[in-house]
């Protein structure tokens, strides 16, 4: 069984990589498609069912979050372990991730009909919108198991190696969304109308279908893996291992969130204007890290596997090459925003004015892109080693302890260039914070 993962030693590192990340990008530009689909077949049905769904969108965000974070925890320890050789470790690795998982859904599936008509009151008095987004609550996240079970599979079928079978899963799922969304919410070929949630079982029906290819697939093919379902088995040193890691990478994805909002607070202050720029920014700045987000997510099972194997110097190039092919992502990023920032932003607006401030904003911003390759490529190489504390902190400062103090001091001198200004400032400051960690406890000493 140990053999069947030697590749993660042995091939060379760049084709290793890219052969990894590339299904991995693929994957992350799916999982955005499953987010906009509902809205916008939704959007048909008028404004309310539209605010419905969007009112919705921070409950599943924070439960992506913990799923995906948890994963991440999931995915770090399975491959420290068959690195070392304990394979039987791995597989009780694995199952005691889907122990956490199911307690996971029970919790989720509780709270979730417990909460969301008081959350979702607090954002509306319109009471078809509040039905509406109440109806799709319930059903998306009283059966979130789906998401939850195929999240937990995606990070050990990654960790294992095997990055292709997620890309297949989620194929799978969004299609099937796809497809099923039009005829439930509409009601073709004799399927009663169901507006909004209709909608929401479109959407847990095609997590379901991932859910199950992704059984079929442990049914028919040995990834190295072996997970028991039943009996279930919780090993709490393994399980205090997956939190050690997940609960930081959870948090790291929920902070970006809490950024946005404080930020637009403050831009609001100028001009709503200012807040469409940070909204169409943070959309284009997706396209730069979702590429980036796919070479680490295929770093961090390769760099788990080969510090658990000991192959210390092989670590130093899986990391060379990360940073190399991030880094080559964000000087392209660079340059498009210094040299053509009006014609990006005038693929989401036509005002005149908000793409000569938006291009101000971007081109300010985008000194702080290359730079960033150094936090992002030592945040996942953290998480890899089982160190989350270390991975949040990186996120902290890149995204929250800095940019709004700081934020906040400069725009009271430089007016809203101070906020952008703090972008840059902030990527270079957690460079250096994850250099000095890396230094300290002697990661890449040898």
């Amino acid at each position: 069984m140990q053999n069947q993962h030697d590749f993660m030693k042995t091939k060379p590192v760049f084709p290793l990589l890219l052969s990894m990340a590339a299904p991995m990008m693929l994957s992350m530009l799916i999982q955005s498609l499953y987010n906009i689909v509902d809205s916008i077949f939704v959007s048909r049905l008028g404004t309310e069912a539209l605010t419905a769904v969007s009112l919705v969108y921070p409950l599943q965000n924070i439960v992506l979050s913990l799923s995906v974070g948890m994963g991440v925890g999931i995915n770090s320890v399975i491959a420290r372990r068959l690195g070392e050789g304990r394979s039987d470790q791995a597989n009780s690795a694995a199952s005691t991730g889907m122990v956490l998982t199911a307690i996971h859904c029970i919790v989720i599936a509780v709270l979730g009909l417990a909460i969301t008509k008081p959350f979702l009151s607090l954002f509306t008095h319109d009471s078809k919108t509040l039905s509406w987004a109440c109806q799709y609550s319930w059903i998306v996240l009283g059966l979130s198991s789906g998401s939850l079970f195929q999240i937990t599979y995606e990070k050990i079928f990654q960790a294992a190696g095997a990055m292709v079978y997620p890309m297949i899963a989620l194929i799978i799922g969004c299609v099937t969304n796809i497809i099923l969304d039009p005829i439930f919410i509409f009601g073709l070929f004799g399927f009663p109308a169901m507006e909004v949630a209709g909608a929401a079982i479109a959407t847990v029906i095609g997590q379901f279908f991932s859910l199950f290819t992704y059984l079929v697939i442990c049914s028919r093919k040995d990834i190295g893996i072996s997970i028991r379902l039943f009996p279930l088995s919780l090993d709490r040193e393994t399980a205090a291992q997956i939190y050690s890691v997940g609960i930081p990478s959870s948090l790291m994805l929920a902070i970006p969130s809490a950024m946005t909002g404080i930020l637009n607070s403050m831009l609001a202050g100028f001009s709503q204007m200012y807040v469409a720029v940070l909204g169409i920014y943070l959309k284009l700045q997706t396209f730069l890290y979702m590429p980036a987000s796919g070479i680490i997510q295929a770093m961090r099972p390769i760099a788990g596997y080969n510090y658990g194997a000991g192959e210390k110097k092989r670590m130093k190039r899986i990391i060379s090459c990360s940073m190399a092919m991030t880094g080559a992502i964000m000087v392209a990023g660079t340059v498009l925003s210094l040299f053509f920032p009006n014609q990006i932003f005038s693929i989401f607006q036509k005002d005149a004015q908000l793409i000569a401030l938006g291009s101000q904003a971007l081109r300010i911003i985008s000194l702080g892109f290359l730079v960033s390759s150094v936090s992002l490529v030592y945040s996942g190489l953290f998480e890899a080693l089982g160190m989350g504390k270390d991975s949040l902190l990186i996120t902290l400062i890149r995204q929250l302890i800095l940019i709004v103090p700081l934020g906040f001091l400069l725009s009271c001198f430089l007016g809203p260039a101070g906020i952008w200004i703090c972008f840059p400032v902030s990527e270079a400051v957690a460079a250096l914070a994850a250099v000095w960690i890396v230094k300290r406890k002697q990661i890449l000493d040898f």
